[in-house]
């Protein structure tokens, strides 16, 4: 099998990099990016390749050989793609459809797994969220990743693509500096209570948002390129209010991590990535799909420390 991650070094990307090198034997894995190869990412099985998807010659080395199984998780975070709109557009739109054209071209049929996003559905009610849930997206992030979504589905529907669309929610825990996301809030809190740092979050306690470590979101990836399944779909995650997070995080971390946490909140993120209702993932959950199993497990997995969990439930408090 031969496959294709595109983004191979950004956050998400070097995880899945890490997890297909490590169990899936008897595959060639190609990562592309504008970044080096990490050194850890090296032998027979894969080749790297540095490089935008909006530069042709790029595109060219991946026709070379057709591909089996396409990760795409390449874009330009949403606040940037924001602020400069004709980046935006060239990397999370034109590259993307040009890479589906050019997969589509190939006439292997491969299966494309897309990292769409929960930008998609813009500003959102109370009422609970679903896949089928109308998207509206209100940045320009957002509806590039809904072009890229139709565009996947339209040549599925052709026959000349097997694709299937994830739309993840806020990632954790991106590492430091973390920019570019209007959910940034949300790595750097778990990073300050992890590392016991003050922290002034700019939502408040009551602010709920859907958290998802990149281990969970790395499963998921993986399941879906497995999966018969063809459509646009939406990933399982915890609803959590920041006053669970950081509730939780003094059963992995003890009661003075938590003590350093103040709050100044901005309106205006809050009313953006601090009012997330019900997320319905009923039917994702039924295919395999899943989040993090609670609170303390998301907190881990996102910041790695199991290890003060452990420590934790052996000594006094």
């Amino acid at each position: 099998m031969r496959i294709l991650v595109t983004g191979a070094e950004g956050f998400i990307g070097r995880a899945l990099l890490c997890r297909l090198l490590t169990d899936m034997d008897g595959t060639d894995v190609t990562g592309l990016d504008l970044a080096v190869a990490p050194p850890w990412a090296s032998g027979d099985r894969l080749r790297w390749i540095r490089g935008g998807l909006d530069d042709r010659a790029v595109l060219e080395q991946l026709g070379a050989a057709p591909f089996d199984l396409v990760f795409h998780l390449a874009s330009i975070p949403g606040g940037r793609a924001e602020a400069e709109p004709a980046l935006g557009r060239r990397v999370n739109l034109d590259a993307s459809l040009d890479l589906l054209q050019l997969l589509a071209q190939s006439r292997h049929r491969p299966r494309v797994v897309y990292a769409s996003s929960i930008a998609v559905y813009g500003a959102l009610s109370q009422a609970p969220v679903s896949a089928q849930t109308e998207a509206r997206p209100a940045i320009t992030y957002g509806a590039h990743k809904r072009m890229v979504e139709i565009a996947l589905a339209d040549h599925t529907r052709r026959g000349d693509l097997s694709g299937i669309a994830l739309r993840l929610p806020g990632i954790v825990a991106r590492p430091r500096p973390v920019s570019g996301f209007g959910s940034a809030f949300m790595s750097e809190l778990l990073h300050a209570l992890s590392a016991g740092e003050s922290y002034v979050c700019p939502v408040s306690p009551d602010a709920t948002a859907w958290w998802l470590s990149a281990k969970a979101a790395v499963d998921n990836l993986v399941l879906a390129g497995k999966l018969d399944v063809c459509g646009t779909l939406q990933p399982p995650a915890l609803r959590l209010s920041i006053a669970e997070v950081v509730a939780s995080s003094v059963q992995l971390f003890g009661t003075a991590r938590s003590a350093g946490v103040s709050f100044a909140p901005d309106a205006r993120i809050e009313a953006v990535f601090g009012r997330y209702p019900e997320l319905d993932a009923s039917a994702e959950l039924a295919l395999g799909f899943a989040h993090d199993a609670s609170v303390a497990d998301m907190i881990s997995n996102a910041v790695g420390a199991r290890i003060w969990r452990d420590k934790k439930a052996n000594s006094p408090q």
